[in-house]
């Protein structure tokens, strides 16, 4: 215990954390704040120096494997607690403990190597679980990617919508137009596209599961013949498109790749064409992925800096038109979600067992914190290649958003 204790020790400044040990003695770290304390309680003699070691992959596994437990299953309020009294001069103490960090980024490096046959891997790992998962937490559209909350106070199904609305006005959409979708989920985005503007839709995607569930809501929704989705990777995409949105697929395309992403959508794209680009980002500096999401979550994913994402767009001759940085509404989102999968409880341990709910949770929690707390942001980025493709100043955005809200009332509700 002596080395967790001394770790917390250093860490706890806000708020009060609660250690107990598996022979009962406790330890108090920090003081609290009004707020009542999160009590950790270890189960095990060698799972708090396990935790010490390498702190978010150790308390990660230790809470998934039952070696550690927290009061009220507060997994978030424990996470909460941990990263608020993070500051960036220590931060990589939970990410890699005592393991030399040289060790810790050649690793991370090794796993952004996202070739062909290893994306479509990468991609079944997580999108390729049982599809009623994803219905006990998601919306109703299945959007599994950060809502846009113009009140806080939103239901995740409007914040979905609004997130469609709010992408949709940044296409500056015609009559007429082909649309690629890169990365398209279950359909969500491309079927929106289609049913409020007289457009055709390429969704492309490499999860199997998310194709099938695609092409039945196409053909349920009667836009089979205009709507359509490809069991492919956006690198063996040939044709010109109008427009290209990609919304939360970024994130798996790894820093060695961006270059040839950026090209390959510059020669997708037709010379008055326009791309929005919708990922999750981080504030300041690259960093690397933590090793518990690296092995658990996204095997080969990286949520890169802005800077990494620009360096690469500018040798690609498009010209960056915009950039918005929604700085809390995947924090308010992940919260939806988190508070949708603690209801659905049961339902998750009869689909698969109480370490994937522990898994799932501790997911979720840490996410939520790392946009409330950490370095995580999510940047929508617009791109043209031509710099009188689009209107001279941005109302046309506001004036698209306000109409498609408008259109968007009749619009049947997703299934």
């Amino acid at each position: 215990m002596w080395l967790l204790d001394r770790f917390l020790k250093k860490l706890v400044r806000q708020g009060q954390l609660i250690i107990v040990e598996s022979n009962g003695h406790r330890h108090s770290y920090g003081v609290s704040e009004g707020e009542a304390p999160v009590t950790v309680r270890f189960h095990d003699p060698e799972a708090p120096d396990f935790v010490a070691i390498h702190p978010y992959m150790g308390s990660g596994e230790a809470y998934m494997d039952g070696r550690m437990s927290v009061d009220d299953e507060d997994i978030m309020g424990l996470i909460r607690l941990i990263l608020k009294n993070t500051v960036r001069d220590n931060a990589n103490m939970l990410e890699g403990g005592i393991i030399p960090r040289t060790i810790q980024h050649l690793t991370n490096r090794f796993q952004r190597l996202n070739w062909e046959k290893r994306s479509k891997q990468n991609v079944a790992h997580h999108y390729d679980l049982d599809g009623r998962l994803y219905d006990l937490f998601l919306d109703k559209d299945r959007q599994y990617s950060c809502g846009y909350f113009t009140d806080i106070h939103n239901s995740l199904d409007q914040a979905q919508l609004d997130k469609k609305i709010h992408i949709a006005s940044k296409l500056d959409l015609k009559s007429g137009q082909r649309i690629l979708d890169i990365g398209c989920g279950w359909g969500g985005m491309a079927l929106f596209l289609g049913q409020i503007a007289d457009v055709e839709v390429l969704g492309v995607t490499l999860s199997e599961e998310q194709l099938k569930v695609a092409r039945k809501r196409a053909k349920e929704a009667g836009l089979d013949d205009r709507v359509k989705f490809q069991l492919i990777d956006y690198r063996e995409v040939k044709g010109r498109f109008d427009r290209i949105v990609s919304v939360g697929m970024f994130e798996h395309v790894g820093p060695p790749y961006y270059k040839n992403f950026f090209n390959h959508c510059r020669d997708l794209l037709t010379d008055d064409g326009v791309l929005l680009l919708h990922t999750i980002g981080r504030l300041g500096l690259p960093g690397t992925t933590d090793p518990w999401t690296n092995k658990y979550i996204f095997p080969g994913g990286y949520c890169p800096a802005l800077s990494e994402i620009v360096s690469a767009s500018e040798q690609s001759d498009l010209i960056l038109s915009d950039v918005e940085n929604l700085r809390l509404h995947y924090m308010y989102t992940l919260n939806q979600w988190y508070k949708n999968v603690l209801a659905a409880r049961a339902e998750i341990i009869k689909l698969y067992d109480v370490r994937f709910y522990r898994m799932w949770t501790f997911y979720l929690a840490g996410a939520s914190a790392a946009f409330q707390y950490g370095q995580m942001c999510n940047y929508q980025l617009q791109y043209i290649r031509k710099r009188d493709s689009l209107p001279l100043t941005r109302d046309y955005m506001f004036e698209s958003e306000a109409l498609l809200r408008e259109q968007a009332k009749n619009l049947p509700s997703p299934e």
